[in-house]
């Protein structure tokens, strides 16, 4: 069991805090503040225990150098409206210099600052012990409350913890909670509904999730390369023909597993992907050469909803089809619909579904939204994620 912030004295102490504030800005504002929303109950829990409160967060991928337009400057801004306190922004290119030392020394028990974006340095990416040092000077304590990064080794996460006494915040203990409980001892029956581009993006989440589930939905374009390996045309759609036996291999160990691998019925189809293009409803057996599959149909999501019914943990990460365009969107918004409609844990991992499910307008309907994509599908495939495991263990 990792430590958490419930397990420091933080009175008088700086907290040295990682969050994920990597959120969308338009013309100098923030324009989606949910990350920020979700940090602040340990954000507020720091400044009641009576800590000196220093976020720090990457934007962008600036690739270490100084970009203006990826600053963190209208973050603090919005921080400051949604947590009702002000947020110092203390400003270097370099984000941590003498000044910054200075000024993070001067703040007073309650207050709360955030540094400037930690990707403006090669050191965070990079894990450089000298800038995990210059980070892990400010604090006293470490708290990693950042899921979206914490798949990732970097200076900020696992470089920083090495150095201080560190635990987890809120943000952190939850989303590791919820993947601990639905992968390790889900209440059952167990459905996996796995969606996007790629069979080769979640190989691994495939092959760890055919020895725990007891259905696994496949949907998406992923879906067309298990069509055509059943020897299905898929025209123009995308397709991974290097994966092809794959597909027939993840097929035959479903069987052997006694998993239900469901597949779209029916599908979707235009000429081209297109925000002109018109949609036509197929059965997968009657696409032809000039179709690209773009979405599910009604059958398909009606055999899901089926599925569905009686299940107990469920799992999405993925869409059905190409969801940002209206024509191609129903099979995926109205998936969400029906997960937030039965008596099941439904929890959503990964930037797309997240998207789709707010998209929806039924995120409050579900049990847990992931922050983290990358760091959630590390989960699902069993694996331990690097910014977790550097955080100290309880005594």
């Amino acid at each position: 069991m990792k430590n958490t912030i419930r397990d420091f004295d933080f009175k008088d102490k700086t907290a040295l805090v990682r969050v994920d504030f990597n959120v969308p800005i338009k013309d100098g504002k923030v324009t989606g503040d949910d990350r920020i929303i979700k940090a602040a109950d340990t954000i507020n829990f720091l400044v009641d225990a009576g800590a000196k409160v220093v976020l720090i967060s990457h934007l962008g991928r600036p690739k270490g150098e100084y970009k203006e337009e990826l600053s963190l400057a209208p973050v603090a801004k919005r921080a400051s409206e949604i947590l009702n306190k002000d947020v110092k922004f203390i400003a270097s290119k370099e984000v941590v210099d003498d000044k910054v030392v200075e000024e993070v020394k001067n703040l007073k028990s309650g207050e709360i600052a955030l540094l400037e974006n930690l990707r403006f340095v090669k050191g965070e990416e990079a894990n450089d012990k000298d800038f995990s040092k210059r980070l892990a000077s400010l604090g006293d304590i470490f708290v990693n409350d950042a899921f979206g990064t914490a798949h990732r080794a970097h200076a900020s996460n696992v470089g920083v913890a090495e150095l201080l006494p560190s635990c987890v915040g809120f943000l952190v203990e939850k989303e590791v909670k919820y993947f601990d409980e639905a992968l390790k001892n889900p209440e059952r029956p167990f459905v996996a509904i796995l969606g996007g581009a790629k069979v080769s993006d979640k190989i691994g989440v495939i092959e760890e999730l055919l020895k725990k589930v007891d259905s696994l939905v496949i949907v998406g374009a992923m879906a067309n390369t298990f069509l055509k390996s059943k020897g299905l045309e898929v025209g123009k759609s995308l397709v991974e023909d290097d994966k092809l036996d794959l597909a027939r291999e993840i097929m035959a160990k479903a069987i052997e597993n006694h998993v239900n691998l469901i597949l779209p019925q029916d599908v979707i189809v235009a000429p081209e992907l297109s925000e002109d293009s018109k949609g036509e409803l197929k059965e997968v057996e009657d696409v032809d050469l000039e179709d690209m599959i773009l979405d599910i149909g009604k059958e398909s999501l009606e055999d899901i909803k089926n599925e569905l019914e009686s299940a107990k943990t469920v799992i999405l990460n993925g869409p059905c089809g190409v969801f940002e365009i209206e024509e191609f969107s129903h099979g995926t918004i109205e998936l969400a619909k029906i997960l937030a409609n039965i008596d099941a844990t439904v929890i959503v991992g990964g930037g797309d579904s997240v998207a789709a499910v707010e998209k929806a307008g039924v995120e409050d309907k579900l049990t847990h939204i992931s922050t983290g994509g990358g760091a959630s599908l590390k989960m699902l495939e069993g694996k331990t994620l690097p910014g977790i495991e550097a955080v100290s263990d309880k005594e």
